[in-house]
Order: structure tokens, then sequence, then C-alpha cells
């Protein structure tokens, strides 16, 4: 028999064993700052997670959670209520279009950032993190417009071009532009 959640108690942990630690008064925070929004039926779950590492925080749309890199906590106060929103705003946007697919970026995502009050929000963070620089060995190109992904992994999945698909097809996914393995090109985008 499947069971059905029944309540906001009922949201489920994280799927892996983890290090996480929940946080049940961000968690409150978050989910007051939702229906502020007028988002009453999205609640999430916030935790720290202290294997981040440069990382800031993620925003997990599966389990419906914020998990945040307690690194942020030696930063300052108004850093942790920036990047809980940052996430929160990946987690509203998402349920804002619903199936569609959306750039994690996008003008969905800057409109829920400033609806959750960091309006002109930049997509990454200029924190005192140490990061490492991974090679991108990777490569694939749209073959309508020659938009070149570069990727550390090989795509498991099938993948097209998101400015494509929304020009021609109104967002939803087309074969005909998706991404297409190719050399690595002469130039690469940073």
């Amino acid at each position: 028999m499947r069971r059905v959640r029944t309540s906001p108690d009922d949201i489920a942990l994280p799927r892996r064993k983890t290090r996480l630690r929940h946080d049940p008064l961000l968690e409150d925070f978050a989910n007051q700052l939702l229906k502020s929004v007028g988002c009453r039926k999205l609640q999430v779950r916030v935790f720290w997670n202290p294997g981040l590492r440069t990382t800031a925080g993620l925003a997990v749309w599966s389990d419906r959670m914020v998990v945040l890199n307690p690194k942020l906590l030696e930063v300052s106060s108004a850093e942790v209520q920036r990047t809980l929103r940052h996430e929160l705003a990946h987690l509203l946007a998402k349920h804002r279009v619903g199936r569609h697919r959306i750039e994690a970026h996008g003008e969905e995502w800057h409109q829920a950032c400033a609806d959750l009050g960091i309006p002109n929000e930049a997509r990454c963070h200029e924190l005192p993190f140490k990061r490492r620089r991974i090679t991108r060995k990777f490569f694939y190109a749209c073959p309508e417009c020659s938009t070149i992904l570069a990727r550390v992994k090989i795509l498991r999945r099938k993948a097209a071009c998101i400015k494509c698909c929304r020009k021609h097809n109104g967002g939803t996914y087309v074969e005909r532009f998706r991404f297409r393995p190719i050399e690595r090109p002469e130039t690469v985008a940073a």
C-alpha cells in the first residue's frame, strides 16, 4: 500500500545517510518567507552540511530541502540569510512553473529572488571559500545554435539546449536540439 503524506510533519528526510544537521529555526523562517510571498503549499526542510567546501548552499527540489554550508556562520548571519533566500528562490521558481524545466538562474529565479527580498542577486557568491579548479573534459554542442556545453562528467541523460527549446517549442524538450558530443574546442568559456 502506498503511503500518503497528510501533513508537513511527514516530509521525508534526505535519502542518503549523510552528516546533515537539521535546523528547525531556519526551517521555520524559510517556510514563513514562502508563506509571505503567497506560496503556502511548498514546505521545505533546512539542513547544514559540513561536507560542502566551496558551495554556499544547495536547493534540492526532489526532497524540498535547502542545504547550507556551515562556513557561512563564520562569515556573518546576514550571509546565512542571503544564501537561504537565494536557495529558497530556486525552490520557489520551480514550484511556480510546475513540471516545466527552467534555467537555474533564469528569469523565473530572478523574479523569485525579488519576491524574497534579494533583488539583483548574483548567481555565484564572492565568499572567501577556497576554490579548486576542475578540468572539464567533455564537450557538447547544440546542433541549432552551436552553444557549447563543457562538463566534468559525461551527460548520462538526454539534454537539450534550453534557449532553442524556448525559442522554437515553448520550453519543451525537442530531440533535434539535443546536445551532441564534440571534440575539445580551441577556446572554452570559463
